[in-house]
């Protein structure tokens, strides 16, 4: 074992002493391979915290909202709709719920406004999201106005921010009263956005959306497995589009690993033939080869991971923040927590270093095969 071991390590010293001797053409393939992965592991890393951050958000969502359609659209549910639902065998707690969305034509910016179940702010007064306040120059005691959907200009005093924690879910978000919503949307008495109810047996959910859409034919539940689904959807259609953006840089891998399988040059086939004239085996070229794939590709995926690492859950992931957080002009501020999936990480360096090393060997082992004399001559 020891032996196996010694004639490893001499192996990989040549192979570092052959990179060396062809150190700009190495340093070229090691600094596009770094910037491929880079590239690849920001995306993948960015999408899967976002999808960990959304799905830990989602874990204290309604179990079951329901809304009620009126020709394949949502509308308001109308008054007794909760009480014949809080009738329903399962269902613990009907709770009804004011929210909608407002369009600001001067910042070019959608808002969400809703009636928070408790604690909400005083008649003529408003509670905003962090990235909302910040838009708006906003703190506490100041005075910020919106055209209504009579068409009339409406004040309300800030009563203060929602907490920098939450900005993921509220970075948008504009409470207040009912009073003023119902005021503000032209709503009527009696009526509410949607319903959220509270199953005392979670195992019971799907049978109690059941017997809402059974019971209630315009009625749709949406439960809140549905919604995780939905936003795992979403993020993964988004990790997509920006890998289908960035195909050129597979393109380009895929050109890499080619001219590495397409042969070898004068020089690396000479060296090979003077390997096997001394005394080398095939196998021993092999091995050393290898070796050299795989120290070139190894240390080109640790930069590169950890450079995207760096990027992704320190820099913010910049580059691609504005295309896979998904909002269009109001952007919140947070910090994913840094954390490593190991079935993602060896899926990356399995599709990115394999290839290559398997690349380097195929040219590596026509040469070793053939006569010595034969591969110097050529």
């Amino acid at each position: 074992m020891t032996r196996w071991l010694a004639q490893q390590r001499y192996l990989m010293d040549y192979a570092l002493a052959a990179l060396a001797r062809q150190k700009g053409r190495a340093l070229g393939l090691w600094a596009v391979y770094a910037l491929l992965v880079f590239v690849l592991a920001s995306v993948m890393l960015f999408t899967q915290g976002l999808r960990r951050e959304a799905t830990q958000v989602l874990q204290n969502a309604p179990e079951v909202v329901v809304q009620r359609l009126v020709a394949g659209r949502a509308a308001l549910i109308d008054p007794g709709y909760a009480e014949r639902l809080g009738r329903l065998r399962g269902v613990q707690r009907v709770q009804p719920r004011l929210w909608g969305y407002h369009y600001d034509s001067v910042h070019r910016a959608n808002y969400t406004v809703m009636v928070p179940t408790a604690d909400a702010p005083a008649p003529g007064q408003v509670l905003l999201g962090p990235a909302l306040a910040r838009m708006r120059g906003a703190r506490a005691g100041h005075v910020v106005a919106f055209k209504d959907y009579a068409g009339a200009v409406v004040t309300f005093t800030v009563a203060g921010t929602l907490p920098a924690a939450s900005e993921l879910m509220s970075a948008d978000l504009l409470l207040m009263n009912e009073a003023d919503f119902r005021h503000f949307f032209q709503m009527p008495e009696g009526h509410y956005t949607d319903l959220v109810l509270s199953v005392a047996n979670p195992a019971e959910v799907r049978n109690v959306a059941r017997k809402i859409t059974e019971r209630l034919p315009d009625a749709r539940p949406v439960l809140r497995d549905e919604l995780l689904r939905s936003y795992a959807s979403v993020f993964d259609w988004r990790e997509g589009m920006v890998l289908a953006v960035l195909s050129g840089t597979l393109l380009a891998f895929a050109i890499l690993a080619w001219d590495k399988a397409s042969g070898l040059s004068a020089q690396e086939r000479r060296e090979i033939g003077i390997l096997k004239a001394i005394g080398w085996e095939t196998g021993d070229v092999l091995r050393m080869k290898f070796w050299e794939g795989v120290l070139l590709s190894a240390t080109a995926f640790l930069a590169g991971y950890v450079a995207a690492h760096l990027h992704v859950f320190y820099a913010g992931g910049a580059l691609f923040r504005p295309v896979l957080q998904g909002w269009g002009t109001i952007y919140p501020r947070f910090d994913l927590v840094p954390t490593v999936d190991g079935l993602q990480l060896f899926t990356l360096f399995f599709f990115t270093v394999a290839p290559f090393t398997a690349a380097v060997l195929l040219p590596c082992w026509k040469a070793a095969i053939t006569d010595p004399d034969a591969v110097m001559r050529a």
